[in-house]
């Protein structure tokens, strides 16, 4: 397993944990964890014995606090117009396979942000959500602006991005930031469950409703239900489609094949 000056990287039962290891400032995300997170999506996207990845932060206090603002002092028109971290989202919101978020503790800013960017979101107990860039004379700019408004609602978002107030955990799940609430103990195993749970259904299944999901969500509503006919015509040919429906009938545990 290749080693990250940033993170660690753990595999087990198919599902991949990247840790944002940087406790001594809450692991905020800075040029070098952009290029090792880069890096460690890279490696799990080719390797087959990955089905699932779990993103969390080190430490108890953060999952990350943000970007380094030792770094935000340098920025300029070219940094912006770059968009480094918007890119990396946008990777990791396309990536191949499942992505959940453990969120353990600060998530603000492009924490925030990079929870946003992954497929489900769970958060102990202690976790606290917020996007206060403007506080800084920035505003969200890896994807905040765009995400929190289509997972909260527009009129949420505005409240919260012009306000930088933080929400706790309770109050995400309440406005659909997040979809389960653990206690801090048992954040990582309720994030391999769901992991282990989604590598049990049909992996080309998997793939497709999140294709479909997100490709609706850009567009209007009749063409993300042609999207959405064509995705299930083509799950209709597979063998694995044959697979879960015998499997069904037979009461057995499917084995699926990818085909």
């Amino acid at each position: 397993m290749t080693t990250y000056e940033t993170l660690l990287v753990e595999v087990s039962d198919r599902v991949a944990v990247i840790t944002l290891n940087r406790p001594e400032v809450r692991n905020a995300i800075n040029a070098q964890v952009q290029t090792d997170l880069r890096a460690a999506l890279d490696a799990l996207r080719g390797d087959d014995s990955v089905g699932a990845v779990v993103l969390t932060g080190a430490g108890e206090k953060a999952f990350a606090a943000g970007a380094d603002i030792g770094q935000l002092r340098s920025y300029d028109l070219h940094t912006g117009l770059a968009s480094s971290m918007q890119r990396l989202y946008d990777e990791v919101e396309t990536f191949e396979k499942p992505t959940i978020a453990a969120v353990n503790g600060y998530a603000l800013g492009g924490g925030c942000e990079l929870a946003m960017a992954c497929d489900i979101r769970i958060a102990a107990g202690t976790a606290r959500f917020g996007l206060p860039e403007t506080n800084l004379s920035v505003l969200p700019g890896a994807g905040g602006t765009q995400r929190l408004a289509r997972l909260v609602g527009v009129g949420r978002a505005i409240d919260l991005i012009l306000t930088g107030d933080l929400l706790t955990a309770d109050e995400a799940l309440a406005t659909g930031l997040v979809t389960r609430v653990t206690e801090p103990e048992t954040l990582l195993a309720t994030a391999r469950e769901v992991a282990r749970s989604i590598l049990a259904k049909g992996p080309l299944a998997v793939r497709l409703a999140r294709t479909v999901i997100r490709t609706g969500m850009d567009t209007d509503l009749r063409t993300g239900l042609v999207v959405e006919q064509l995705a299930q015509s083509l799950l209709y040919t597979t063998d694995d489609k044959r697979e879960g429906a015998q499997a069904f009938l037979a009461k057995r545990t499917p084995n699926w094949s990818g085909l």
